[in-house]
């Protein structure tokens, strides 16, 4: 297994610029989610993200400026000040999903799949090859 020092640092942040992170380049999946949840948070057809253990991401400043909702195991963690999803902690809090639009750098890995799709918008077509899965990947 590769060591930290040697994986890219990217960067992250939100739509004004007032929360800024940095995630190791190693995510383990990426997926697109099309559950309501997700279209709702992001306002979009589907959320493109990466996942992460939930260590590997750092504020760059306190937390001051961002805005959770949900509990510690579970919550989307938002701007305060403009309120763009950037990550959303999952799997008992050990892990992130990073929102992929709100990178700055480009990321090594790219969603693979589609998931949820069993309740995906009636208005949104998907027109790709990626496998697509009615709730969780298999």
């Amino acid at each position: 297994m590769e060591s930290n020092e040697n994986q890219r640092q990217l960067s992250g942040r939100c739509l004004c610029g007032a929360v800024r992170y940095t995630v190791l380049d190693a995510f383990l999946y990426a997926a697109n989610c099309h559950c309501s949840q997700c279209r709702r948070a992001t306002g979009s057809a589907f959320k493109p993200f990466a996942g992460i253990e939930r260590s590997k991401l750092t504020l760059a400043q306190d937390e001051g400026d961002v805005m959770r909702f949900g509990d510690d195991q579970g919550h989307d963690v938002h701007c305060r000040q403009c309120g763009s999803l950037l990550y959303s902690v999952v799997r008992d809090g050990a892990y992130v999903h990073v929102t992929m639009g709100t990178l700055d750098d480009e990321p090594s890995i790219r969603p693979d799949k589609h998931i949820f799709v069993g309740s995906k918008a009636a208005w949104f077509t998907i027109t790709d090859d990626l496998p697509q899965f009615a709730e969780h990947a298999a």
